[in-house]
């Protein structure tokens, strides 16, 4: 194309020449001739090129360039092909623009697109039916002031969309909606909202037969129970050989006394989202006389206990509800350290918030069990749970109780070497008496 532009200019600069040396043999003034000549032929061309210039500041999107010829023509022709297929390219681009809105339009789960700020740039009727957004009065409005639940605010603001959120709508309280927040692109926010009420439904069935049958067995068992704790006081009295037995009936009595209370503890913990004693917690005390429990725990097994708790540091929150979850995280490395192991416990401060890790030396977890821990019953080695006398809902109470405390808890470990269990607390949590 630039070879052919080049060949044209060429020759029309000869023709133009040689036209010009006629009119200088006619009239025998060569140079004016040659003047006149290449003046006319630069005007032609500005005035081509200002008509260029009022097509592209004026035109509309789909109006043709101006008609031209020569070389201007080719010009002008090049740029009403390169016109006409934008257009395609556009006209491809909207269609499938139009296909994701006609799809995203037709699903039962809103998709809300926000922009860096967390301003309403895009949504689908779901999110009008589920969150009451309006067409089109709310775009540009920032989602946190049309979502007015606190919890939403303070999960959008912090930023960490690891966990979906779970909160009643705004329209109907009775729907329970599941929100997942995504970022793409330059820092904007893709959300993604389902309405969840029959899982929840399903869910509070679960904790309701749970809490409704822990109540119904612990009446019969402490009647079991107490007959069981008579007759051993009484095992003299009795043959021999049912000592044995019942023995073992009372161990198994007071396993399954264990276990009703943890389930217990934990329909009370799933009862309300935040503890209604909220109130600051002297965390070094709480742990010094867990770490004494512990000594008490380990006996003959010699296990070496450290202990470094920062005095002046304390946490909102409930102080028998942070005792069971940290006793849980030290006992179980008690638990399932070798004799003469050793473990560390600290509680410290820093610009992310407050924090609490219990480290063994015990024989580590393999990374695959790592995210199932925290599961009801969920056991790494089943042939473990009689060794050790537990129940399996000890780190579900943990998770319980920390996301009660806006904490949650972070596991690892190595095989061999042994675990680590850190609970992070937001700095909100931190009683304003901490320094």
């Amino acid at each position: 194309m630039t070879s052919n532009w080049r060949g044209a200019i060429t020759r029309r600069l000869v023709l133009l020449i040689a036209a010009c040396l006629a009119a200088g043999v006619i009239t025998g003034e060569y140079a004016w001739a040659i003047a006149i000549g290449l003046a006319a032929h630069l005007l032609w061309n500005l005035g081509q090129l200002l008509r260029l210039h009022a097509w592209l500041k004026d035109h509309q999107p789909d109006e043709p360039p101006p008609d031209g010829y020569g070389l201007w023509g080719e010009v002008f022709d090049s740029i009403y092909h390169l016109q006409r297929r934008n257009q395609r390219a556009r006209g491809r681009l909207q269609a499938v623009i139009d296909r994701v809105q006609e799809s995203t339009a037709a699903l039962r789960d809103a998709v809300i697109m926000l922009d860096s700020h967390g301003n309403l740039e895009w949504w689908n009727k779901a999110s009008e039916t589920l969150l009451g957004l309006k067409t089109p009065q709310d775009s540009g409005q920032s989602i946190t002031n049309l979502v007015r639940d606190p919890r939403f605010k303070e999960y959008f603001e912090r930023g960490n969309f690891l966990e979906p959120l779970e909160l009643p709508s705004p329209v109907n309280p009775r729907k329970q909606l599941q929100l997942n927040v995504t970022r793409y692109g330059n820092q904007e926010h893709l959300m993604l909202v389902r309405d969840v009420t029959r899982l929840h439904q399903l869910e509070q069935m679960r904790k309701d037969f749970v809490a409704n049958v822990s109540h119904e067995l612990r009446t019969p068992l402490t009647v079991i129970s107490g007959y069981l704790e008579t007759l051993h006081d009484n095992v003299d009295d009795i043959n021999p050989r049912w000592r044995r037995a019942l023995q073992q009936m009372q161990q198994q009595g007071a396993r399954m006394q264990g276990l009703l209370n943890d389930l217990l503890l934990l329909a009370k913990l799933e009862a309300t989202d935040y503890p209604s004693d909220n109130q600051p917690v002297a965390v070094d005390t709480l742990l010094q006389a867990i770490r004494n429990d512990a000594l008490a725990l380990s006996a003959e097994r010699n296990h070496r206990i450290s202990l470094e708790a920062d005095a002046g540091l304390k946490l909102k929150g409930s102080e028998s509800e942070l005792r069971s979850a940290f006793s849980n995280l030290v006992f179980n490395a008690v638990k399932y350290t070798q004799a003469e192991g050793e473990i560390r416990i600290r509680w410290w401060q820093d610009s992310q918030g407050a924090h609490l890790s219990v480290q063994d030396t015990g024989p580590g977890i393999e990374a695959k069990h790592l995210p199932r821990l925290t599961e009801r019953f969920y056991r790494v080695d089943s042939s473990r749970a009689s060794h050790t006398g537990g129940t399996g809902l000890g780190l579900a109470i943990v998770k319980h109780v920390l996301l009660r405390h806006r904490g949650h808890l972070e596991i690892t470990s190595v095989l061999g070497k042994g675990s680590l269990f850190t609970c992070h607390f937001q700095p909100a949590q931190i009683a304003a008496s901490a320094h």
